[in-house]
């Protein structure tokens, strides 16, 4: 009997294991490479709306123009997010089939809600809300601050399925579960159904080994050069051992890419990994196996010295290691609210420029 052919490494691996692929960008051009190579999910946001603007700037910029002129009356901040929400709703159609298949596991887009509501649940929760309604195939983005733990809670309970983002630590992954759990205990007991949601929570690997690079720096510290590289690696390990021993019923998701081992350390768990297009070609273009490393614990050795020389890693890797209070003041928080409040400042300078032209 012969094998199967695979078209890539990552369509191996989505094939032969259970972690699966979402496509970190909702350009049609690299949402469709991606779900030909096995893709079953997808993501939208102010910094990657920027990015596919300026790919695809002649083929949006006249749709730009047209909903301009379609809302006479409504503001620079509500064009944009009108354009958001149509790039969203186009990236959701390519993943519907996907969608309808695996009964909404799977075959979402992620479309997040506006970063500069992060101390506002209410506010979280009324967009959530509005979000969710777009298309049946939506999964929301929503951070992992104390106001957006409650709206979690309460988008679960709704019946949202949600994507806990700008998150990046062990506590964090915790809270978002315990969070989703009490939603979804909540809408049970009033016999409402969960079997088609498809909650996940997001861990920033990358941006938690950025952080302690910036630290490093800061503190004039003195580790081994490769140290903080293992830092989100061993965040996601220890999350995801968590989240089994507990019974947590949604998954965690790999985002924010910076080497090989952002992807090649998590293959065999019951976990998403959303690399954006380059870094999913460079991984197809690779000869690292496709093998359960999800498993293999990181050396202890390499966690006692971060834990030894980062406070913030300790934070960051003991469960415990921060109340919901905390997390707002986080350095990779503050760090990643500050990008993500920039490019929707960026979206909409652009908004202006064409309508005051």
């Amino acid at each position: 009997m012969q094998d199967k052919v695979y078209k890539s490494t990552l369509h191996r691996m989505t094939q032969t294991t259970p972690t699966v692929l979402w496509n970190d960008s909702c350009s049609t051009e690299e949402l469709t490479y991606s779900i030909g190579h096995g893709a079953v999910g997808a993501t939208c946001n102010p910094v990657i709306v920027c990015s596919v603007l300026k790919q695809e700037w002649d083929a949006w910029k006249p749709r730009i123009l047209e909903i301009i002129k379609e809302n006479p009356v409504a503001t620079e901040d509500e064009i944009a997010w009108k354009l958001i929400e149509e790039m969203s709703v186009k990236a959701a159609a390519l993943l519907e089939p996907v969608f309808e298949k695996e009964k909404g596991r799977n075959g979402r887009l992620s479309i997040q809600t506006d970063p500069r509501l992060y101390r506002d649940s209410k506010r979280i929760l009324l967009q959530a809300d509005h979000f969710s309604k777009l298309a049946p195939n939506m999964i929301v983005k929503i951070p992992v601050t104390k106001a957006g733990i409650e709206a979690i809670e309460e988008a679960t309970y709704r019946g949202i399925s949600i994507n806990a983002t700008v998150s990046f630590t062990v506590p964090q992954a915790v809270a978002v579960a315990e969070a989703v759990e009490r939603g979804f205990v909540r809408r049970e007991k009033e016999g409402k159904d969960i079997s088609t949601m498809g909650p996940v929570c997001t861990l920033m690997v990358g941006r938690l080994d950025d952080w302690l690079k910036v630290v490093t720096e800061k503190e004039h510290i003195i580790a081994d050069p490769e140290i903080a590289d293992w830092a989100g690696v061993a965040v996601m390990k220890r999350a995801y051992l968590i989240y089994k021993a507990k019974g947590y019923r949604l998954r965690l998701l790999s985002a924010a890419f910076r080497h090989h081992r952002h992807w090649s350390e998590f293959i065999g768990g019951d976990v998403v990994i959303s690399p954006p297009y380059l870094w999913q070609k460079r991984y197809n273009a690779s000869d690292v196996t496709v093998e359960n490393r999800m498993d293999k614990p990181v050396d202890p050795a390499i966690i006692a010295e971060l834990e030894k020389k980062f406070v913030d890693f300790r934070r960051a890797y003991n469960e415990n290691g921060m109340k919901a209070e905390e997390f707002d003041g986080f350095g990779a928080t503050v760090r990643t609210l500050k990008q993500f409040c920039q490019a929707t400042t960026d979206l909409i300078g652009i908004i202006r420029d064409m309508m005051l032209y």
